[in-house]
């Protein structure tokens, strides 16, 4: 089927032995082959969510093909080998309110008073498209707390992006699913900190969170949204990959991703207690070794996509991330402001954000991770400074 159809460039996908692969036709084709050439790499060592003959859903992370949205990605794709900066993915904090209080929570501190309005979101989200992003998620806090959720994912406009939305499963009721599902989400991560109930309302700091999330998670797929099991992996919770597998497996949800725990917010001060380079070789194992077997869920490690093996760290680069307060940093794990769209531009602060040292090249893995970039930027923020702190206050050697 084709999949990208421009004057300079095509691109034709197909489905051989149950793996996606893809080719390219036109005067682009030769600029375009190793970007696609790195895409198949990843597609034969993975299998698809679903997959016809008029329809290939590859992951929760990437637009259906075909779409005007997959168009955009692979737009995206050709423009970062022409070295031109384009936020793949924008998300979006739509509140700071959250029912739970977890040990790791990253956004803990960040101020968000006033949250941004309707208004607001809607104005950034369209700012976020005319850069090119093509993945859209709504961030909190808990997301399900904003009764307007289904209207802001009914405004993406889904000729240019898919909307997502992470959620605990908190509120997430049957109506709200069916509304949701209604307004045209793609996708939900459910996040869960472990597979035994006691641990995981022990880490989220409220009795019934575990019992919340399969609601939450039950109600979406009832709706028929696509379904993501979000893990945020530790070296307390690495020994149970097997176990979160299973559970995504019996929810029937479609996807498992994990995402590294990040040394920020109410882990700032745990920076010996994150992952290792060797547990990302694990994670990438794990991820191929699942994705070979044509049954159960597909499993995303975006530790391993962000590492030397693929593409580095995201942040600022491919990801972009506004707090409910309207702050603009690299990602929604880094305490840095490079602006507020309250104040300018969402194209201005992009601009800005890819002049600054520490995005302007490439990072092999999680820049939260990397000691000197710590020293330099993170230990140098004032105990008493509001979060996230301003790039240009922070005081640099």
């Amino acid at each position: 089927m084709k999949v990208y159809d421009r004057s300079v460039l095509k691109v034709n996908a197909d489905t051989v032995d149950g793996k996606v692969v893809l080719d390219t036709e036109g005067p682009l084709s030769p600029v375009a082959k190793p970007i696609i050439k790195r895409i198949n790499k990843i597609f034969q060592e993975e299998k698809p969510i679903s997959s016809d003959e008029e329809n290939i859903i590859f992951s929760t992370w990437v637009p259906p093909m075909p779409s005007e949205a997959f168009n955009r990605m692979i737009s995206a794709q050709v423009a970062s080998i022409l070295k031109r900066r384009i936020p793949d993915q924008f998300s979006i904090g739509i509140t700071g309110k959250c029912p739970y209080d977890c040990i790791h929570c990253g956004a803990a501190g960040i101020v968000s008073d006033p949250e941004l309005s309707f208004d607001e979101i809607n104005l950034t989200i369209e700012q976020a498209l005319d850069l090119g992003s093509y993945y859209i998620s709504f961030d909190g806090g808990e997301t399900m707390l904003r009764k307007d959720l289904p209207e802001m994912v009914a405004r993406v406009d889904k000729s240019r992006a898919i909307a997502t939305c992470f959620t605990s499963g908190f509120a997430l009721d049957e109506d709200r699913a069916r509304k949701l599902k209604e307004a045209g989400l793609f996708a939900l991560h459910m996040s869960l900190d472990s597979p035994d109930e006691k641990e995981h309302d022990r880490v989220r700091g409220r009795e019934g969170a575990f019992k919340n999330a399969i609601e939450g998670a039950r109600n979406a797929i009832g709706a028929g949204i696509l379904a993501d099991l979000f893990v945020v992996m530790s070296p307390y919770n690495i020994d149970d990959l097997e176990e979160f597998y299973q559970f995504a497996w019996d929810m029937g949800m479609q996807e498992m991703s994990i995402y590294e725990i990040v040394a920020v917010g109410r882990w700032m001060e745990h920076e010996d207690e994150v992952i290792t380079d060797k547990d990302v070789r694990r994670l990438a194992d794990f991820q191929k070794r699942i994705n070979k077997k044509p049954d159960g869920p597909r499993v995303t490690a975006l530790p391993y996509f962000m590492g030397p093996e693929q593409f580095g760290c995201f942040a600022g680069k491919r990801w972009m991330h506004a707090t409910a307060g309207g702050d603009v940093l690299p990602c929604a794990y880094t305490p840095l402001s490079f602006g507020n769209i309250r104040e300018e531009k969402l194209s201005t602060i992009w601009e800005r954000m890819g002049r600054h040292a520490a995005y302007s090249c490439s990072s092999d893995y999680c820049l939260m991770r990397n000691p000197e970039f710590r020293k330099k930027y993170i230990h140098t923020i004032p105990e008493e400074a509001r979060l996230p702190v301003r790039i240009e206050d922070l005081i640099t050697k």
